[in-house]
């Protein structure tokens, strides 16, 4: 479905891609990883056909540059940074649904499911709405379009815990069907969400590898933290995930996204000598596979 051969890009005396060789197909959800600066955001560019590039990038057998409008007709693109649109909200969803041939009522549901009312902010231009919102619409926006290949770049980052859970269920639901490639500069980040690993470093791909595809992205973990003392900066790090403080700062309680435990566990890793123990166990009734880490 995406192929790349021998692709180069420079800019000036810089190589920032340097003879990338790379086949992605209809069900890989592919983890594009590496530190800032590695070429990930120029290859994904490469593939939208913004930027020009020594070798043959192909989707579809159509080529980004001289066919991109049919390329992103069949694309949809989250990207790292937000447009500076100064378009209302309501009109971007409008454009957005015309240019893509799509039904602009299932990107206000995508919105909704991810705890944003579209219709409530439509007048809104979108460089007014917050960083957690402008996120919010443009994965509405990505996912409530019929397409082949989903560009993700930092999907997650400005989302709150309940939005990172709808979002990965939204990503469930498609990931048959699609093609994904989802960037970041960590790969717990994304680790749970893909079935490949790519990593590039200084222009140059380093790891291709398949990975295990076992968790479930609709799950959900309880959870409960047993601390050795209360901890004020802990307890506002936690109420973020929508923990609940069950006695007086010293357990806590809340849920966690099956596809967010390696985020959440290094985020609990800051608070290393506070905690004494963690519980994880699946929400689900019929699977209740318990993961206990006891800490002395």
């Amino acid at each position: 479905m995406i192929r790349f051969r021998q692709v180069s890009k420079r800019f000036q005396r810089t190589l920032v891609l340097d003879g990338i060789d790379l086949d992605i197909d209809r069900g890989d959800r592919v983890a594009l990883v590496g530190s800032n600066g590695a070429g990930k955001t120029t290859l994904i560019r490469c593939l939208l056909g913004e930027y020009q590039c020594r070798g043959d990038v192909s989707v579809n057998g159509l080529d980004p540059r001289r066919q991109r409008t049919e390329v992103l007709g069949s694309a949809g693109f989250v990207p790292q940074i937000s447009p500076p649109l100064r378009m209302p909200v309501g009109q971007l969803i409008q454009f957005a649904a015309g240019v893509s041939d799509s039904d602009p009522a299932r990107m206000f549901r995508i919105a909704e499911r991810l705890g944003l009312d579209a219709r409530m902010i439509r007048h809104r231009p979108f460089n007014k709405l917050s960083g957690g919102q402008k996120q919010k619409l443009l994965i509405s926006v990505a996912l409530g379009r019929d397409c082949d290949l989903l560009v993700l770049d930092e999907p997650a980052a400005n989302l709150d815990p309940e939005a990172r859970h709808a979002f990965f269920g939204l990503l469930a639901e498609r990931q048959a069907h699609v093609a994904m490639l989802i960037s970041s500069h960590r790969l717990d980040e994304v680790a749970a969400l893909v079935n490949r690993v790519v990593e590039l470093d200084r222009g140059r791909i380093v790891l291709n590898d398949h990975v295990a595809d076992q968790i479930d992205m609709n799950s959900l973990l309880d959870c409960c933290l047993t601390l050795t003392r209360a901890d004020s900066a802990f307890a506002e790090t936690v109420r973020e995930w929508g923990f609940e403080d069950a006695a007086e700062g010293l357990v806590w309680r809340g849920q966690v996204a099956g596809p967010d435990r390696l985020r959440f566990l290094g985020v609990l890793s800051r608070y290393a000598a506070l905690l004494q123990g963690i519980q994880l166990q699946e929400s689900l009734a019929e699977n209740r596979e318990t993961v206990h880490a006891r800490l002395v």
